[in-house]
């Protein structure tokens, strides 16, 4: 029987090598290694195993003496993996039996005890499910921190007014703190789809074996708690072979850096000459090397242009699974670049996010000095008349006809004479006048969730409550 003094036949030298007569080509051992890319799952896999250990002694599987010593060793590799100090090969094929190796050079039978009751069908799913898990847990907390930036700001510009937009045409006036807010309300929504994520995400499918179970007595509650699972797998068919947390958490990332794409557009435009509303910090900008004026806008550019590599890969996992049948295939080794990118794409781009945030400001003179032109306060008319009596079509007709006479004077609907209003509306009195200006239309506005300023406070304080 094979020992760590009587070590198996070459031909069986890999996990699962004792039914072969000859040894894997090198070919193919270089084309389906995993290593390269799965060795960052090393921490949970260290994790898993020492929780797997101390279940198996307390079924008595194993003796606690020995659960002992796979925990000690194991973390005597963590250790040396974190170092740089860990040989990897392509031999060896995975993580997993890296790290299995790496323990029975150490421990003998002892280490080939480890894998008792369980398959690398089930480890696997179970180290990508903690790896997840861990990296929910950071994404969330970059975007806390993102919506605190935003938060920071909207505080710092109360009162400031800006033009709001549709069509990228100047519509109704807004509040600068409005507008920032709009953005925790995205970011928001894409932590609570972290969180719902995070749910299905936190099942542990270890225990489920290849894809049967096992005969042997085990106590999968004790791994659970272990690692801090809320529920276990009821289907060992599926346990050991779902990857919809990944396609969910890549979907989730993905729509996430949809959310900072917009939003870099809208800035890289805003401190464009042209808008001129926002001054970027040079921090976070580039020059060019042919002309020196340049200020360039690159980590905005860049938050655009990486959300692409997170939409690809939720495509790449949805066509990865489309067509596997029940259980394990070694098509889902593929599963983890995708994500793995996906995850680190976010992770970065949420880093330069928030300090990008905080060192912005809105340029107040320039908006001030602008910001009645484009004829703003023509919805703000409108509905003026509308509480005058006015039946709304008759009085959007009504402000259509004194914007297109402002246009052609060149002015704002304020700089018209009362007479000119009146020959356009026969009702028109001066008192009509409150209604026009920017800061005037938003003033005036008052239903919940608007750009009233009573209103946006309050949005502030609940900002502050949910944030602190």
């Amino acid at each position: 029987m094979p020992s760590a003094d009587n070590p198996p036949p070459s031909g069986s030298a890999k996990a699962w090598g004792g039914v072969f007569r000859e040894p894997t080509d090198r070919r193919v051992e270089a084309f389906s290694e995993s290593v390269s890319f799965d060795r960052r799952l090393a921490d949970e896999d260290i994790d898993g195993s020492i929780a797997h250990a101390r279940m198996l002694a307390s079924c008595g599987l194993i003796a606690v003496h020995e659960a002992d010593a796979i925990a000690h060793a194991l973390e005597e590799i963590r250790a040396e993996i974190a170092d740089g100090r860990f040989e990897f090969t392509a031999a060896k094929e995975d993580i997993h039996l890296h790290i299995e190796s790496a323990l029975t050079a150490r421990l003998g039978d002892t280490g080939r005890k480890l894998h008792t009751a369980r398959s690398r069908n089930d480890q696997v799913a179970t180290d990508l499910r903690l790896h997840c898990r861990r990296a929910i847990d950071r994404l969330d907390r970059g975007l806390l921190e993102l919506q605190r930036a935003f938060l920071g700001f909207a505080i710092r510009e109360q009162g400031l007014v800006i033009p709001g937009y549709t069509h990228l045409r100047r519509a109704q006036p807004v509040l600068a703190s409005h507008q920032l807010l709009g953005w925790c309300e995205k970011f928001d929504r894409d932590r609570q789809r972290l969180g719902d994520c995070r749910r299905r995400t936190n099942i542990l499918p270890l225990g489920s074996g290849a894809l049967a179970g096992t005969s042997l007595g085990i106590d999968r509650e004790h791994v659970r708690a272990a690692l801090g699972f809320e529920a276990l797998a009821a289907n060992s068919l599926d346990g050991a072979s779902d990857r919809d947390f990944v396609c969910e958490l890549a979907f989730v990332i993905s729509l996430t850096a949809v959310h900072l794409s917009q939003w870099a557009e809208e800035w890289i435009l805003y401190s464009t000459e042209e808008f001129g509303f926002l001054r970027l910090p040079e921090g976070f900008c580039t020059g060019s090397s042919i002309m020196p004026q340049k200020i360039n806008p690159d980590v905005l550019e860049l938050v655009r242009g990486k959300s692409a590599r997170a939409i690809g890969n939720v495509q790449s996992l949805l066509v990865l699974l489309k067509g596997l049948p029940t259980a394990y295939n070694r098509d889902l080794q593929e599963d983890k670049e995708a994500i793995f990118d996906s995850i680190d794409t976010l992770e970065a781009m949420l880093g330069v996010a928030a300090p990008l945030v905080a060192g912005t400001a809105f340029d107040r003179g320039r908006l001030e000095a602008t910001i009645e032109r484009g004829h703003l306060d023509a919805t703000s008319l409108m509905e003026a008349l509308i509480a005058a009596g006015v039946p709304q079509r008759t009085a959007h007709e009504t402000v259509g006809r004194l914007v297109r006479h402002a246009m052609a004077r060149g002015v704002a609907l304020a700089d018209l004479t009362d007479e000119e209003c009146g020959r356009e509306y026969v009702g028109w009195t001066p008192s009509l006048r409150g209604a026009l200006g920017a800061s005037r239309a938003v003033e005036r506005m008052a239903s919940f969730g608007s750009t009233a300023p009573a209103r946006v406070a309050e949005q502030i304080a609940v900002w502050q409550r949910r944030l602190a």
